[in-house]
Formats: C-alpha cells, sequence, structure tokens
C-alpha cells in the first residue's frame, strides 16, 4: 500500500485531504503540532472506516528539524507528500515585527522545503514521486494587510516550480495548488459579511470547501497527472485567472 503524509492534517484542507487519499487507497500520514486531539480523532475516523489500519497520526513542529526528522523516521519512506501546514495573519505591513515575518517563513516556507528534502531520497532512489505544495492566491496576486503571508506563499510557489525542474528527471512531480477564500477556521475570522462579499466577487459565485481542494490534490497524485509537474493550479472559484 502506498503511502501519503499530509502535514497541518487536522486542519479543514489537512483533514479533506487525509480523507480523500485514504478513499484513494493511501496509508496516511496525519502530521499536526497543536492540534492532537482533532489529529488523533481523525486518525480514529479514518482507521474505522476501513477493515484495515489505514492512518496514523505523528506530531512534529515543522519549524523544527530534529522534529521533522523524527517524523519522517516514524513515518518511514512516503510516496506522497502534502505540504498543507501553514499559518496565516492579517496586519498593516507597518505594523509587522521581525519576529512575526520570520514565524510566517518557517512555517509556510520553511516547512515546506524540510518535508521536501527529507521526503526526496527515497522518492529519488525509487524514480518516482508526487509533491503537492498547498500556496495561497495571495501568493499570486498579493493582499493587502497580508504581506507576510503573500511573500511566504509567493515563495513556495518559487520552490515548487524550480524544485519540479530538478527533480523531474527522476521521475517525481513538483506541483502546487493555490486556493482562493475556502470555508475552514484560517478564514472564519474574516466574519459573514466579509466572507459574502468575497463570494459575490467570484465568477462561481461561491467559496471554497476544503473537499474542492482535496479534489485537487487526489487527481494530482494519481496517474492521470503524470506529464503534470511544475504547475500552479488556482481552486479559487474564479477570483483569480
Amino acid at each position: 500500500m502506498k503511502k501519503a503524509l499530509v502535514t497541518g492534517a487536522s486542519g479543514g484542507i489537512g483533514r479533506a485531504v487525509a480523507r480523500r487519499l485514504c478513499r484513494d487507497g493511501y496509508f496516511v500520514i496525519l502530521n499536526y503540532n497543536r492540534s492532537g486531539q482533532a489529529a488523533l480523532a481523525l486518525r480514529d475516523e479514518l482507521n474505522a472506516s476501513f477493515a484495515e489500519p489505514r492512518a496514523e497520526a505523528i506530531h512534529a513542529d515543522l519549524t523544527d528539524l530534529a522534529q521533522t526528522e523524527a517524523m519522517f523516521r516514524a513515518a518511514g519512506n512516503v510516496d506522497v507528500l502534502v505540504n498543507n501546514a501553514g499559518i496565516a495573519q492579517q496586519k498593516l505591513f507597518t505594523d509587522l515585527t521581525e519576529e512575526n515575518w520570520r514565524r510566517m517563513m518557517e512555517v509556510d516556507v520553511g516547512g515546506v522545503f524540510r518535508c521536501c528534502r527529507l521526503a526526496l531520497p527515497h522518492m529519488i532512489h525509487e524514480k518516482r514521486g508526487k509533491i503537492v505544495n498547498i500556496s495561497s492566491m495571495w501568493g499570486q496576486v498579493g493582499a493587502s494587510c497580508e504581506v507576510s503571508y503573500s511573500a511566504a506563499k509567493a515563495a513556495v510557489i518559487g520552490l515548487t516550480k524550480a524544485l519540479a525542474k530538478e527533480v523531474g528527471p527522476s521521475g517525481i512531480q513538483v506541483n502546487c495548488i493555490a486556493p482562493g477564500v475556502i470555508g475552514t477556521p484560517m478564514n472564519a475570522g474574516f466574519g459573514p459579511d466579509t466572507l459574502r462579499g468575497l463570494a459575490e466577487e467570484t465568477p462561481l459565485g461561491r467559496l471554497g470547501t476544503p473537499e474542492d481542494v482535496a479534489e485537487t490534490v487526489s487527481f494530482l497524485v494519481s496517474p492521470g497527472a503524470d506529464f503534470i509537474t511544475g504547475q500552479v493550479i488556482g481552486v479559487n472559484s474564479g477570483f483569480v485567472i
């Protein structure tokens, strides 16, 4: 059975991705940092849904190299890596502190870097593997009052494109999903009026669901996407075209 590791698996998008990959036949490693109770509940839910165990939850703060290495040792070799863990922040640029900036880059970019670096040796040896990085539409066009977040997500896009070129000769595909406004706890802080306005701005007239992103992940890690690499797939209801 192939194995997938999903970082930030206890959150809205991560949870939907984990569920979908389990249905696709993967054994899924659920990475979590602070949301242990949610991750363990998801593990139990997934394992109860199948005749044999299909998920395990492993704690790791991805800003810590030693913890990230320990997670990969415990997980074993993975065939699919979904870099979903991340944080967001709304703040005027002039109010950003050095610590705000460092934290954003360490989590949203550093975590992707560390996980890719640790997953790749096995993938390169096997001459196959799939990496999907979760960015944001704000990494494509920028968002007012989200400069650090936009910069970090733009870095994830650049990392994806460069890494795809580097490991393509080894049979590995690296792609990126840039979600729009998705109905997750991360975006709940916008408030209902703001969310309603954002939905009205999109050609499809609605916000996204975690399952919308999970479906795209499922496709990108399937054999049907074997000729797709280095791409940024917008799952944003037409908000950014």
